[in-house]
């Protein structure tokens, strides 16, 4: 159990909400960059929206430069000595947000985890750990510990991958071998691609929409 605890920022679209979405930014960013994204859902019910602020770190591909990231990347080959150490303390941060927000009153099925490029290997590791949770949103992202991902079990959530075609960043293929290798283990994957780089666009948000109405809309 970690006690250390990420700074977020919060908006809520009404009084007492009883869903949650964490939001897990990419490289370089910070909670701030998914807000516009967030308020463009309008969805129908009252949420908590979370963005959580990356710890700030020395990024080695990056010249060694101090930045928010989830962990440390040494490579463009995003399979080459990776950080399983900074994974690992990412996911216990993100793990420990849900916690609080289970204490809190909101329940597990309720909350929803969407990450984006290196938050989206965060949201894959800490979702699918975290007993019960309502899904995970998978965006521009790939699996980093492919041989230390755990298979389905009857609590696993559903999982949402969505890749742009022409990523330069997270190359496609590299993301369906995680779709691929998730579905193996037994997880409820939809796939989604469209014809774009390392970024979102709008019929990508209308199929997350969607699919948070299918997962949170209260019965």
């Amino acid at each position: 159990m970690t006690t250390e605890t990420l700074e977020s920022v919060r908006l809520e679209t009404g009084p007492e909400p009883q869903s949650c979405i964490l939001w897990l930014h990419g490289l370089g960013a910070d909670g701030h960059d998914f807000v516009p994204v967030a308020k463009t859902l309008q969805l129908p019910f009252a949420v908590r929206h979370l963005f959580p602020h990356a710890p700030v770190r020395p990024v080695t591909v990056n010249g060694g430069m101090a930045m928010r990231a989830w962990y440390d990347i040494v490579s463009p080959d995003l399979h080459h000595r990776v950080d399983r150490a900074g994974i690992r303390r990412s996911q216990a941060l993100v793990s420990a947000l849900i916690d609080h927000q289970v204490e809190g009153g909101i329940p597990s099925e309720r909350i929803v985890l969407v990450g984006f490029s290196q938050g989206g290997v965060i949201a894959l590791e800490a979702g699918v750990r975290y007993g019960g949770l309502a899904g995970v949103a998978a965006l521009s992202t790939y699996v980093a510990l492919a041989d230390e991902f755990p298979p389905a079990t009857a609590l696993s959530p559903p999982v949402l991958m969505m890749h742009g075609t022409e990523d330069p960043i997270v190359p496609c293929p590299l993301a369906q071998d995680g779709c691929r290798l998730l579905r193996r283990l037994g997880y409820r994957v939809e796939w989604h691609t469209f014809p774009l780089a390392h970024s979102l666009c709008a019929e990508e948000i209308a199929v997350l929409r969607r699919w948070l109405l299918e997962r949170l809309t209260p019965a």
